[in-house]
């Protein structure tokens, strides 16, 4: 299945390669360090934390691949990419073939290359991990690969755009799993659409995860080949309200990708959650990711605490409590239910907010804010929880102490999940589009919705999830949509 064009297994480069070296030799080599901004400095700034590793670090890296015959790595890619093809690629000192194996699958890897939990998922898979040594560090890899790439002139490494030559085809939402989706139907030929809500394309990308882990120049760079594929981008349309399926369909859109998100915040429903200066990761994060706030020269305004407190253990609540320290807080906290082992935020993001200096309180549940006379918040009051046993999830369930402490704090901000953005499935509910209880769009393994050849993926689908099981979704839905529009 991965034997593909560009990096064939049992190419006479790759064999070579395989016999430069004995597999001991390659094990010796340790794993790369990726070199990372001061803390001190990068909280004054939104530049991006990790500096990207060097070429000659990226070859040395990939030799340590041990080029396996049965790839595991492969296995844990929710896209599918080949894994020892692109690595293999950048060890013989070609990055930009290796990009070009990276494309053939991901339609943004300079982005997953930053933001994948790839400890989960490839490198979990590593062979090395048998050996009790670290993988191969294939995410900074495939960073390197897509960086490289982006800075070579335009058609040294691209395909050249596809005439759209077959029908018309509108995605909605320009996140991952919608640019996945577009990516992948513009290649097989389809005039492929994208409406996005916001003024800006990326959609989570771009409001959602902040500059210092994901810069939005790499978004636009990335969006930029796709608009090289044929792929047409509109922003500052909301499909359900601007414009309806209805509408989409009778302009003669022959199949609908929804790729909408979450992007509805979920709230704990305690008392003092409507006091000024408590608000949901989603509302802070947009405002300072995309609107600009806090920024020389922009308009939007935000709350800028000196006492912060962030509910939750997530990726968004770690992207959360650290921009609030760059927007200039003297204290910020991690309030977590549960204890450190449980979080569900990637390893390095909690590394890096405790090098930044973040407090965290684990085992703590806000129960109530109380505010002052004018309604602006003052305290949190947290009660003790502790681990009791493993709920459906596999992580132990916080049992609540009765004990209780106060935390003085003027700004909140809650990251305990969000729902599905609920404007599709309300507008076609009458239409027969199966919901689920929580929301999301109900689909077949194929992506389908219950409605002929609207077809959804990613959070819209799936509630809260990552971004490249989001793009899966959109691989996926792109390949069974083109299957049914050709037979």
């Amino acid at each position: 299945m991965h034997n593909n064009t560009i990096a064939p297994r049992d190419a006479e480069w790759r064999e070579q390669l395989r016999k430069a070296m004995t597999a001991k030799q390659r094990t010796a080599i340790p794993r790369v360090k990726m070199p990372e901004l001061d803390p001190a400095y990068r909280i004054t700034c939104n530049d991006e934390v990790n500096q990207g590793i060097s070429a000659e670090q990226a070859v040395t890296e990939a030799t340590r691949c041990l080029d396996c015959p049965d790839p595991q790595c492969v296995t844990g890619c929710p896209v599918g990419i080949n894994i020892p093809g692109f690595v293999k690629n950048i060890q013989r000192g070609e990055p930009l073939t290796a990009a070009a194996v990276l494309k053939e699958t991901s339609a943004l890897p300079a982005v997953c290359g930053r933001v994948c939990p790839q400890e989960k998922q490839c490198e979990s898979r590593c062979i090395y991990h048998k050996m009790g040594k670290e993988p191969v560090a294939i995410g900074y890899l495939e960073r390197f690969a897509a960086d490289f790439a982006a800075m070579a002139p335009e058609n040294d490494w691209q395909s050249p755009a596809a005439v759209p030559v077959k029908a018309k085809i509108a995605v909605v939402g320009s996140g991952p799993a919608g640019l996945s989706f577009a990516g992948d139907m513009a290649k097989r030929g389809y005039a492929v659409t994208v409406y996005e809500a916001l003024h800006e394309i990326g959609g989570v990308l771009k409001y959602g995860i902040p500059e210092f882990r994901l810069p939005n120049s790499i978004v636009d760079k990335e969006i930029d080949s796709l608009r090289r594929l044929g792929v047409e981008f509109v922003n500052d349309i909301v499909i359900g309200k601007t414009l309806t399926y209805d509408q989409l369909v009778a302009a003669g859109f022959k199949g609908v990708f929804v790729a909408s998100g979450a992007g509805l915040p979920r709230f704990m429903g305690i008392p003092g959650e409507n006091l000024i200066g408590v608000m949901s990761s989603n509302e802070y994060l947009t405002r300072v990711n995309l609107m600009g706030a806090g920024r020389p020269g922009w308009d939007t305004p935000v709350k800028k605490g000196h006492r912060v407190a962030v509910v939750g253990g997530g990726n968004t609540a770690m992207d959360s409590v650290r921009t609030a320290l760059r927007m200039g807080a003297d204290e910020a906290y991690i309030i977590y239910r549960r204890s450190e082992a449980e979080m569900p935020a990637r390893v390095e993001e909690v590394h890096h907010a405790k090098q930044e200096g973040v407090k965290f309180m684990c085992l703590y549940n806000p129960v109530e804010y109380k505010g002052d006379e004018k309604g602006c918040v003052t305290t949190a009051v947290l009660e003790r929880m502790e681990l009791g046993e493993p709920d459906a999830s596999g992580r132990r369930s916080p049992v609540p102490t009765g004990e209780y402490v106060e935390l003085p704090v003027d700004e909140v901000i809650v990251s305990v999940g969000v729902s599905p953005n609920p404007l599709i499935p309300n507008s076609l509910s009458g239409e027969g589009l199966n919901v689920s209880r929580k929301g999301t769009i109900e689909v077949g393994d194929n992506m389908e919705s219950s409605i002929p050849m609207l077809f959804a993926g990613g959070d819209i689908v799936r509630g809260g999830a990552t971004v490249i099981l989001a793009m899966g979704d959109g691989r996926k839905a792109a390949q069974a949509m083109a299957e049914k529009l050709e037979v």
